[in-house]
């Protein structure tokens, strides 16, 4: 079965596309990396900010930086579907690492927190908090899992390029 999504995962276009220019790769991990940084970056200081830190800030004055964390998850997305769609040895590099499956499945994660958050209606509780006041419990759950969801998703996407070193410490 891993070999039908890796087959189907590798685009050739894609691969002439990333193989075929020197720059395009390192351009590719400097959007996915600032994209990240700026990703984590404000939506950990939201969470912290859920949590309780920095509580002479109103958590709605944060609300304006969403948008620009959103542009960054895009930015990760398309880079990171040239990353699997394009390396030179096809996607089966990416499909059958564990350290990918691994990140896919705390992205997964983070990303459903995001539509508890969102569809519950504590984004708009949350958003309400004032400064010096505590955000609800629930947000601050959503917040833990979301901290902890983000940064797995950065351990295992750098654990990319070291499977075999992940595979030996699990046992596998």
């Amino acid at each position: 079965m891993l070999e039908h999504i890796s087959a189907a995962l590798t685009i050739a276009p894609i691969q002439r596309l990333v193989n075929g220019h020197a720059w395009f790769w390192p351009m590719c991990e400097t959007i996915h990396y600032v994209g990240m940084s700026l990703l984590v970056g404000i939506i950990g200081v939201l969470d912290l900010r859920i949590l309780g830190l920095f509580r002479s800030m109103p958590i709605g004055a944060l609300k304006p930086l969403v948008p620009l964390a959103m542009a960054a998850f895009i930015g990760n997305l398309i880079t990171g579907i040239f990353f699997v769609t394009g390396t030179d040895s096809g996607a089966s590099f990416y499909i059958e690492n564990l350290s990918f499956q691994l990140k896919l499945a705390v992205l997964l994660v983070a990303l459903i927190n995001l539509i508890i958050f969102r569809l519950t209606g504590l984004e708009e509780a949350v958003y309400a908090t004032p400064a010096g006041a505590e955000a609800p419990y629930r947000a601050k759950v959503i917040a833990v899992v979301s901290l902890v969801a983000w940064t797995f998703t950065i351990v295992f996407g750098r654990l990319l390029m070291y499977n075999d070193t992940l595979l030996l410490f699990l046992g596998m």
